[in-house]
């Protein structure tokens, strides 16, 4: 008789703390409804904008909140989060920077041969990359290179992306052996030097004309590689004293030949043969079969590349880290092909299907819920370790947030999304207790000021602490 009446007892005990989370829940759902129509939906900026807005609670599994969670948006830069899973997950601890084998045509033959495969690795050369093994292997090895093209079914520009942007540095264009970050960048000094880097484009693709502007200007043709400076030959003394310098970026096309000429003058005139073939007396041309047991040279380690990723929302990393993805899975780079593979694999289980066109978020083609946001961060979570996901996304005071979420850095962790009338943020909360939450935010077709946005939406998250 007392054991069943402890069975009673502790099952009626059972339901009274179950009861009583339920009601903690239901108090902290009701608390952050309010919140939410107070700092966001209600907001006088955002009154007529469309809202998505998912809270997670991954300790219970549960949402805490949703309000047009399972509706689809236009995410901007938070199509990063997936792009940045597939590079956690696929591209291992170290970037594979180059593939190559070295090929010997014997002694009656002194030249010697190195085939390159490129991976589609944007650091080759990078500014922001001062270790370059890539670049020391083939500067150490004088022999004659042979770049053996991979697959690469890619356009320069992704599908949905403005051409308004295509001479911004934001939109470079997508290669399979990026160079300098296809970019190239202009140093003018006053009114009249000015130094490039890449050099070869200073040698071979700049035409210096007279301009009669206040300011000295830097451009590019839309279908070519030609480069324009407009240097002040006119004095005035009306006109406001110019900056010592002035800086532009300018994405190059990266067209066939552009980047063996850009190797070739950077490595000192190295040869290159094309094709792959070698004249063999009596025989004709000897045709050297595939690349089939290439040796590898790691570049950097993989979180160094997708750090600046998402603190600063590289576009041209994004691009290339779906198309290295692409590389390592199917042996080939189609941006299209391993977005289908991720969203019937990794992706599978997402709450509703995105719509996904391309690795950055430049392309107002994508369209994600907020669910699926909350859904991709809470896998992340689970197989990288939270860690791991403080050193790549930034917090407060960092990155894109730098002027955001400052009253106590460390607390959230978030990527965030811009176009025009789209403003986004998903990633991580720490409550004041130590409680981790999972957030997306998304906001689109808003006619407020972006800022105007962002401090509403950060008014919401830094309330969120207190539950």
């Amino acid at each position: 008789m007392k054991t069943l009446q402890s069975v009673m007892h502790l099952r009626t005990f059972s339901f009274l703390i179950l009861c009583s989370l339920f009601l903690i829940s239901c108090s902290v759902s009701t608390k952050i409804s309010k919140s939410a129509k107070n700092t966001v939906l209600n907001a006088a900026p955002l009154k007529t904008a469309h809202i998505g807005i998912s809270i997670y609670d991954p300790e219970t599994g549960k949402y805490l909140y949703n309000y047009q969670g399972d509706k689809y948006f236009v995410p901007a830069s938070n199509t990063k989060i997936p792009t940045c899973y597939a590079a956690m997950k696929y591209l291992g601890d170290s970037l594979v920077g180059l593939r190559y084998e070295i090929h010997d045509f014997g002694e009656d033959e002194p030249d010697t041969l190195i085939r390159i495969e490129p991976t589609g690795d944007p650091t080759f050369l990078h500014p922001d990359f001062k270790s370059q093994p890539v670049f020391e292997f083939l500067k150490k090895n004088k022999y004659g290179l042979h770049i053996t093209k991979p697959f690469f079914y890619e356009k320069y520009f992704g599908s949905g992306w403005s051409w308004n942007d295509a001479l911004e540095s934001y939109m470079a264009p997508r290669s399979f052996f990026p160079i300098y970050g296809n970019v190239v960048r202009f140093t003018v000094y006053n009114k009249a030097d000015i130094s490039i880097t890449p050099s070869y484009f200073k040698k071979n693709n700049l035409s210096v004309i007279g301009t009669n502007d206040t300011v000295p200007d830097v451009t590019r043709s839309y279908n070519d590689n030609n480069f324009i400076f407009s240097k002040i030959f006119y004095e005035k003394p009306w006109e406001v004293r110019l900056p010592d310098k002035r800086y532009f970026e300018i994405p190059f096309l990266p067209r066939s030949g552009i980047i063996e000429s850009l190797l070739s003058d950077t490595l000192g005139n190295r040869k290159f043969s094309y094709p792959f073939v070698k004249p063999v007396p009596g025989l004709g041309l000897f045709i050297v079969a595939n690349i089939k047991n290439p040796k590898i040279i790691h570049s950097q380690p993989t979180d160094t590349l997708l750090k600046p990723m998402m603190h600063r929302s590289d576009n041209f990393f994004a691009e290339q880290s779906l198309l290295m993805v692409s590389n390592e899975r199917l042996g080939y780079m189609d941006d299209n092909k391993i977005i289908d593979t991720l969203l019937k694999t990794d992706f599978k289980d997402l709450p509703q299907k995105p719509r996904w066109a391309d690795g950055s978020g430049l392309s107002r083609y994508n369209l994600f819920t907020p669910q699926d946001f909350v859904a991709i961060l809470n896998k992340m979570k689970n197989e990288f370790g939270m860690e791991r996901i403080k050193t790549i996304f930034p917090t407060g005071g960092e990155g894109t947030i730098s002027s955001y979420y400052k009253a106590g850095n460390g607390y959230v962790y978030a990527k965030t999304g811009t176009l025009s009338g789209v403003v986004a943020l998903s990633g991580f909360l720490y409550t004041k207790k130590g409680k981790l939450l999972i957030f997306s935010t998304l906001v689109n077709n808003h006619q407020a000021t972006s800022t105007e946005v962002r401090r509403a939406v950060e008014r919401f998250v830094e309330s969120l602490r207190e539950f």
